[in-house]
């Protein structure tokens, strides 16, 4: 009988399963119904008699004994006891449900698409007024099928949930006023019944429940993980059930959280509006920027800080980094405006600039005298192709953001570069055709768009400056792809007007005939100009008469 009597005092609510559709699973994440208001009824019983019910008085554990589990109708043999009571058999109750009105159930529960507001001034936990019986019997009903039946005290909820309060002292005061003939003797012996409808993981739902009966709501959140404190923070914010909401997001804002985590808190805070002074640190994680122009700052320093990096492996990390940051196709760009571009197109001036300044180094315009010492500590070869490295970073930028015309007309008017090109050794220049290989690929897989007289100037500029470069450009790749760099050429050349085709395809022709592997093989495409310029006769005939 001890064993028997400790049993009754470990439960302070029980779950009943339904005939083949009750569950009672935990894995999938709960939420109300999102589009669809959640509809909580209420219904009155008489008087019942249950077998061993527990006795008022009785200081109840707000945890739910697994054996409590009971089919409908019959005593669930996991419970059985020789030696004590048998388990309460929940008879079914043949009385039909009474909806309280839609203005009623308005009042006491607004559902998930309205904002609400929680506060510090919740009430407390309903552990201590957990001393009574059951007389509520909340029924979830999933919303894919199944259902849960749970067996509470009324002071509880009243004391957790402002949504139970509502219904159960609605439910009270029409009860009561049926119960004034025979001095309300029956009031107490009565039991609330209400009803949720549509519950997406009846689990989470529960577990939420359990929490009011809980002394230490947080110590149980540790045990639950991030993912789910949001799910139940979501189900107790329904309900609001006040102290569950706070101690939620305190939790959450102690803990680190995933991309969908984040994702999960940020649409949960678009449809509830919580207490300022409760999610100021949550909200502090979640909203950073607040303009762009901060963002477009932010970006501005990232570009210069990495164009100005002096360790080789950090830059190259970093330009992986903010390249796939900034980029279109980017998974971190949520609604942001593209980086500036005359802040991007600044970088590239600076960039273009020094290595000016490097090449006459290189040529010896500049006395070495003159150059600064903390850059003569360093190879001039290193720092000029530090400098191309970051002109073929800002370009790369700059194609995914498709405005990099401009750099086309930039770059076919490098005078200064173009004529110390040929005065430089072949180890030095090479790195000028670095930059030109780059915008001919790019224009050749149609990554960029330019007008006619900008890729003319190009290619009138730079075309001959590669065929001289190709050589230690196939022998220093450094990332090139040499086949796409020669398709690309060719592909470029015939975009021209036929009479500029006619002169460049004659000087890489004579190049070609000199120096062999050493320059671009453009036969591929010096074939299509020859028989766009030369037709056969039938062609020429039909040309000549229109």
């Amino acid at each position: 009988m001890a064993e028997s009597t400790h049993k009754r005092h470990s439960s302070t609510y029980q779950c009943r399963r339904g005939r083949s559709s009750w569950c009672c699973s935990f894995a999938v994440p709960p939420s109300f119904q999102k589009n669809k208001k959640p509809d909580y009824s209420v219904s009155k019983l008489g008087p019942r008699s249950f077998p061993n019910s527990p006795k008022p008085g009785l200081n109840f554990v707000g945890r739910i004994d697994p054996r409590r589990i009971l089919s409908p109708g019959r005593v669930s043999p996991i419970d059985s006891d020789p030696t004590g009571d048998t388990t309460r058999d929940i008879i079914p109750d043949p009385s039909p449900p009474v909806d309280l009105n839609s203005k009623s159930r308005s009042e006491s529960f607004r559902g998930r698409n309205e904002r609400r507001s929680f506060s510090d001034s919740g009430s407390g936990s309903g552990l201590d007024s957990g001393r009574g019986v059951f007389d509520v019997r909340l029924k979830l009903r999933g919303k894919n099928g199944g259902g849960l039946v749970l067996e509470l005290n009324s002071e509880v909820l009243i004391a957790n949930s402002e949504v139970f309060a509502g219904l159960i002292c609605e439910y009270r005061k029409n009860l009561g006023s049926k119960c004034d003939g025979d001095g309300g003797g029956n009031l107490s012996r009565k039991m609330c019944r209400i009803e949720v409808p549509d519950v997406e993981n009846l689990g989470i739902f529960r577990e939420t429940i359990e929490l009011m009966f809980e002394e230490d709501i947080a110590k149980r959140l540790l045990k639950v993980g991030a993912y789910r404190a949001i799910d139940i923070l979501e189900v107790s914010a329904g309900i609001m059930f006040t102290k569950g909401v706070l101690s939620c997001l305190k939790y959450l804002e102690a803990i680190p959280w995933t991309e969908e985590e984040e994702d999960r808190l940020r649409n949960l805070f678009a449809v509830f509006k919580f207490d300022e002074t409760t999610t100021q640190d949550i909200l502090a994680r979640l909203h950073l920027l607040s303009s762009e122009d901060s963002k477009q700052n932010l970006a501005r320093q990232l570009v210069w800080s990495i164009t100005a990096c002096a360790d080789a492996n950090a830059r190259n990390e970093l330009k992986s980094l903010v390249k796939g940051l900034l980029c279109k196709s980017s998974v971190y760009e949520k609604d942001q405006h593209d980086p500036n571009k005359e802040d991007l197109y600044d970088v590239c001036q600076s960039c273009l600039g020094s290595l000016v300044n490097l090449m006459e180094e290189a040529s010896g315009i500049i006395s070495p005298g003159k150059v600064v010492k903390k850059e003569t500590s360093k190879p001039l070869i290193g720092r000029i192709s530090r400098q191309v490295d970051n002109i073929n970073w800002l370009l790369e930028i700059l194609f995914d953001q498709q405005i990099g015309e401009e750099f086309v007309d930039m770059w076919a008017h490098q005078g200064e570069l173009l004529s110390m090109h040929g005065s430089v050794s072949p180890m030095v220049r090479y790195e000028l055709s670095r930059v030109s290989a780059i915008l001919f690929i790019a224009m050749g897989t149609r990554k960029l768009h330019c007008r006619s007289e900008a890729r003319a100037a190009l290619l009138q500029a730079w075309f001959g400056p590669m065929l001289l470069d190709f050589g230690w450009l196939q022998r220093c790749k450094k990332g090139l792809d040499m086949k796409a760099l020669e398709e690309a050429m060719g592909q470029t050349l015939l975009t021209l007007p036929l009479k500029q085709q006619d002169v460049l395809f004659t000087e890489w022709f004579r190049y070609f005939s000199k120096h062999g592997t050493e320059c671009p093989n453009l036969c591929k495409a010096f074939q299509i100009w020859w028989r766009r310029s030369f037709p056969r006769g039938s062609e020429t005939h039909a040309i000549e008469s229109r």
